[in-house]
């Protein structure tokens, strides 16, 4: 991304800066998330496209040498051999423009995350209401 440049408002206008090889290839990216999460929310978050589901879900970005997905979790990809083949960094993988994720995994991967969130969600509701049980069985 440019250095200096104000951070976009949107995922569109940040697509919009980027040359037309990097842009045709996270558009693509883009749409293989959203079609494996219906009804994710898009926004700007560390100046990255960010979607979210259930809770922040995963992340893309274009860089000098590489473009880069992030499902956010290291061990989620480690579990998917289909992801050998491409470079890993912190709950990354980074890709090519012309080369880019099998959309099979990009599907897995998002899917994945939406159980986790999920689990997160119900883990802490579940805490929450044993949290209120206790404070009401404190006041009798």
């Amino acid at each position: 991304m440019m250095r200096g440049a104000p951070v976009a408002s949107s995922v569109d206008q940040w697509l919009a800066r980027l040359q037309p090889e990097l842009r045709v290839a996270l558009e693509k990216l883009r749409a293989q998330i959203l079609a494996a999460a219906p009804g994710a929310e898009e926004s700007i978050s560390y100046g990255m496209p960010t979607f979210s589901l259930h809770g922040h879900l995963v992340a893309f970005g274009a860089f000098k040498k590489h473009l880069s997905f992030f499902p956010m979790s290291s061990t989620l990809i480690a579990q998917h051999a289909e992801a050998a083949p491409f470079a890993t960094s912190s709950g990354t993988l980074q890709f090519q423009p012309d080369k880019p994720l099998p959309a099979a995994l990009v599907k897995k991967l998002v899917k994945a995350r939406i159980a986790q969130n999920l689990e997160v969600q119900s883990e802490r509701a579940a805490a929450k209401k044993a949290k209120s049980s206790a404070r009401a069985r404190a006041k009798k």
